[in-house]
């Protein structure tokens, strides 16, 4: 049996396939359009999982869409009644949208399916969007039976719930419904420090460690009432995103000292307190629902997703001080994941298949999306003109590893692509960690983005607690944050006044992946999961007696991570990486033509 899951119409829309049981392929849209956080019906995305599983143009059984339209759209005429005029100018701007495409999703579908010459297996099928995600943390989980907690901005009604998944059972047990939203929260101080919703919330937690959490009380005196169950109520009188025209409203201005900051422009150390302050409130709010949520299902391990799963510090928080012994976070725990949880619900709840939790877990690294061949990747280097050298395949790591020791910053396309928003060494940019210039050097003059943005690090599973204060837990899909072991920390001295400056202290022996608290968030590496990856990491430390990197995603700001060997050149033209490695193709930047300077197109992309 095959089951197709879809989600679209929002933001990150994706398409995961189950065939026979198990995940064969999931793709984000954007990743394939090169639109980021695209939302459009994941056209390609289902293209791409229903050919590379050899499925027949009559041979797709069942097709499950990650939530339930009508509900959402109740939700939205229920909220346009109550702010009344002030929202109509957005109501009236959504209603187009409605009335072509988001209230005929089955008809989209069809649509969308005949295009690319598959029949539709009859009625599409629906299930809630928290219950979506709730699929798809459980689901390819390595527990028997786990609580559940999902957390994001909202979906029909509900912004969290908890529940419980056993066998091949998953289920709700309780929800905190709109307009109380721990995700939509989170989105508004990331709105006023200056960064975009639904895709800046990292940067702020990136930005909270540069700060103190001054301003804890006034969140909780004014915006949020945190119930000992988790449970919260937000005071609408500070937000503004009933109407649609903003996320925050002049009375959260006045109380935090002024409008919202300018994108681009400087950032204060309020801004760095503020994000300070909302993590730390975050991960409160976190806590107290997962002991609720633990107490009332019994289990001592716990599955995650929602777009707040993603907050990988929280993360770390829970497993440190919660009440699970263990926990597991979908690596696409956002909308995309949505997708997969769809097609994971469709096949165990709605067809009725049984589930075999794996030792690991089923994602499969997350390693779902599209892979190019040698031949393939050569064919159209050498049809271009493009300067290259091809290595032995089983010298591919070792050559990676000679690379980046030497100095180099090196862009890789290995492999199937990664599913969800982290690059875990199929589609990464990988660098020397020792290296305390690589911080500046990969933020300015290859990802050009916020110079106190932290690097993550890849480390060999078999290492991992040897470098960070992990406490034996693996972390697999960079969704935990750890601090620097001791024994590799250094003093970084007095803390400079410019925010770029403390940012590039060196305070650690591993200065490219340490940030200012000495924390990182870790990717461990082992075999099973990740070979390629691994292999390389093997070789590094063979040269280096480091067993660890820096592990970016492969592409620009304003951008999505790249997928297929045109989008990695020409990202390795437009920035400063110094070499590119596809498959068994290693391009360097010095063998290359001129081409324009690196900051003219990145002016373009964004």
């Amino acid at each position: 049996m095959t089951v197709l899951g879809i989600s679209a119409f929002y933001h990150d829309s994706a398409a995961a396939l189950v065939a026979g049981g198990r995940v064969v392929a999931a793709a984000q849209e954007e990743r394939f359009t090169r639109v980021k956080h695209d939302e459009r019906l994941p056209v390609d995305a289902m293209a791409y999982c229903l050919e590379s599983a050899g499925i027949g143009p009559n041979d797709l059984e069942m097709v499950v869409y990650y939530e339930r339209p009508l509900t959402k759209f109740m939700r939205i005429l229920r909220t346009q009644f109550r702010v009344g005029p002030r929202g109509f100018g957005t109501f009236q701007e959504a209603m187009p949208q409605w009335a072509r495409k988001k209230l005929w999703v089955g008809y989209e579908v069809e649509r969308g399916l005949k295009r690319l010459g598959y029949a539709m297996p009859g009625r599409l099928r629906y299930i809630d969007h928290h219950l979506s995600h709730a699929a798809s943390a459980f689901y390819p989980s390595p527990f028997e039976s786990a609580a559940v907690l999902t957390f994001d901005g909202v979906g029909e009604w509900a912004t969290a719930s908890y529940g419980h998944g056993q066998g091949r059972e998953v289920a709700i047990r309780s929800q905190i419904d709109f307009p109380d939203s721990l995700g939509l929260l989170y989105s508004a101080f990331t709105y006023y420090c200056g960064f975009r919703v639904n895709s800046g919330e990292y940067k702020l937690m990136g930005l909270a460690p540069y700060g103190e959490p001054r301003y804890v009380d006034d969140i909780t005196t004014h915006l949020v009432d945190v119930r000992l169950d988790g449970s919260f109520r937000l005071d609408q009188r500070y937000f503004d995103f009933l109407s649609g025209r903003s996320m925050t409203s002049p009375r959260f201005h006045a109380l935090f000292g002024g409008p919202p900051r300018v994108p681009e422009t400087e950032i204060e150390q309020r801004h760095c307190d503020l994000a300070a302050s909302i993590q730390a409130v975050t991960e409160d709010i976190v806590l107290r629902m997962a002991r609720t949520a633990s107490v009332a299902t019994g289990e001592r391990r716990a599955c995650l997703a929602g777009g707040v799963a993603l907050n990988c510090v929280a993360n770390a928080r829970l497993l440190r001080d919660g009440p699970f012994e263990e926990i597991w976070i979908q690596p696409a725990a956002g909308d995309a994941g949505g997708a997969l949880g769809a097609a994971l619900y469709g096949w165990h709840h709605m067809a009725g298949h049984e589930r075999s939790p794996q030792a690991t877990d089923a994602m499969g690294g997350a390693f779902l999306g599209p892979s190019f061949t040698t031949d393939e990747i050569g064919s159209w280097l050498d049809g271009q003109s493009i300067p290259h050298q091809t290595v032995d395949p089983g010298g591919r790591a070792r050559r990676i590893a000679e690379l980046i020791a030497g100095g180099a910053t090196v862009g890789v396309l290995q492999g199937r692509m990664e599913f969800g928003p982290r690059a875990l060494g199929h589609r990464s940019i990988l660098a020397d960690p020792r290296d305390p210039e690589i911080q500046s050097r990969l933020n300015l003059q290859v990802k050009q983005r916020e110079s106190f943005r932290p690097f993550a690090p890849a480390v060999l599973s078999e290492r991992a607690d040897e470098w960070f204060d992990l406490a034996g837990h693996e972390a697999p899909y960079m969704l935990l944050t750890a601090q620097v072991a001791k024994a590799h920390r250094r003093d970084p001295g007095p803390r400079p006044d410019s925010l770029r400056d403390w940012a590039h202290q060196v305070r650690s022996d591993v200065p490219g992946i340490t940030h200012v608290d000495h924390s990182a968030r870790v990717q461990t590496v082992d075999q099973g999961r990740a070979p390629l990856l691994h292999a390389i990491l093997v070789e590094f430390e063979a040269l280096t007696g480091c067993p660890l990197l820096v592990n970016t995603s492969f592409n620009v700001r304003g951008e999505p991570p790249v997928c297929t060997p045109q989008d990695a050149h020409r990202c390795f033209t437009a920035t400063g990486l110094d070499a590119l490695v596809m498959e068994d193709h290693v391009l360097l930047k010095a063998d290359q033509p001129e081409s324009a300077e690196p900051d003219q197109i990145v002016r373009i992309l964004d």
